[in-house]
């Protein structure tokens, strides 16, 4: 690399404090790269005590099945400049990544870019390649997807994150990683540097611009003061008495009389696994107090090809302009099939609020709360 390139990509990473890949004059060897800032304040990922380590691609033989493409190997992808994207299509973190991904793989496709995404699941559901194919097609996702359903490339990649961005070089090494959502412009200037290594010629050095909908719109950080949360017992923090949670076993909730700030709380008949919680009668709630412009919720019936109805309230009254995409004005919507639905996008100003589901249906299985 030229020196004065060299200059100017390290003027740009003190500019900026956004974690870049160390790129040497001296390319024969991987270089050692440095563990990226995470500057989100919540990162959704398997916490295992592990690092980010060297890149297997020879991993990518062991995917369940391919979307998208066939199925592609080291050998393949060898001259190419490969972007590995973890996901899963529950990830509200990953689906705010999604518009950035997508332009990339666009944009770079025809100067030697090659975006795979490994769609490793979080939730039971989400092995099943059938409603892997069916978010693809929903999210307009036309780039290569592995199906790893059992976490073989995950664990190749000692991976720990949804979202999570692997950079690979022409000569299938790993140069950069970046995890959790941000940093886009930086992570589109590693593309490009590695495009130019390849000898790609003629890159627009601008970056995309995107134009997000729905739930793929950004966060609003600044007022976002709730985490995501759990139903399922395993990963279930903060619920809130009267009544205790009965592990397996249906169980007759009554709401709690005062939730404060991220406490929950079940009312109706409720069987609640390590998963998720199971209604098993009508007119079931869930009361969540929360403060964040978006509440998001992942569930669906339990039984494929049924659906449940559901209302939602926000400080007692239907939502009107508070209503996400998956409900109307007055809070009615129904679940379909198990994927994350946007239940509140609130205008200013932003203040602690009380939500509340009922499910006119049963069968529904309720699994996890995002907020943006």
């Amino acid at each position: 690399m030229e020196t004065n390139n060299l200059l100017l990509i390290t003027m740009l990473i003190i500019a900026t404090e956004a974690p870049m890949a160390g790129f040497a004059a001296d390319t024969k060897a991987p270089q050692e790269l440095p563990a990226p800032r995470l500057r989100i304040p919540f990162l959704h990922g398997i916490f295992n005590g592990q690092t980010a380590g060297q890149s297997e691609m020879v991993s990518l033989e062991r995917a369940n099945a391919w979307i998208n493409s066939s199925a592609l190997t080291a050998s393949d992808l060898r001259g190419k400049v490969v972007l590995i994207d973890f996901w899963t299509f529950t990830c509200i973190n990953w689906r705010r990544t999604l518009p950035y991904v997508r332009a990339w793989a666009d944009k770079y496709r025809d100067k030697g870019l090659v975006v795979i995404g490994v769609h490793a699941p979080e939730f039971s559901f989400e092995k099943n390649v059938d409603n892997v194919r069916a978010a693809v097609k929903e999210m307009r996702i036309d780039y290569p997807i592995a199906v790893d359903s059992e976490h073989v490339i995950w664990r190749a990649f000692d991976n720990q994150y949804w979202p999570a961005l692997y950079f690979i070089d022409a000569q299938g090494r790993l140069r950069h990683h970046y995890f959790g959502e941000g940093s886009y412009e930086q992570s589109e200037m590693v593309i490009q540097q590695l495009l130019t290594e390849a000898g790609a010629t003629g890159i627009d050095r601008y970056p995309v611009s995107v134009d997000p909908k729905g739930l793929e719109v950004a966060a609003d950080w600044r007022n976002l003061m709730s985490p995501e949360n759990y139903v399922g017992y395993e990963k279930a923090e903060n619920f809130v008495l009267p009544d205790e949670m009965v592990r397996d076993k249906p169980r007759v909730y009554d709401p709690p009389a005062k939730l404060p700030l991220n406490g929950w709380g079940l009312s109706g008949d409720w069987t609640v696994t390590k998963d998720a919680g199971l209604l098993n009668k009508p007119n079931g709630k869930i009361v969540y107090r929360f403060h964040a412009r978006d509440l998001n919720l992942v569930m669906g019936p339990a039984v494929p090809g049924t659906s449940a109805r559901f209302r939602v309230l926000i400080d007692g009254n239907p939502p009107g302009t508070a209503h996400g995409t998956d409900v109307d004005q007055q809070g009615a919507g129904t679940a379909r099939e198990k994927r994350l639905y946007q239940l509140i996008r609130q205008p200013n100003p932003i203040a602690d609020r009380e939500f509340e589901i009922e499910f006119l249906d049963p069968g529904v299985e309720v699994f996890a709360f995002t907020f943006g």
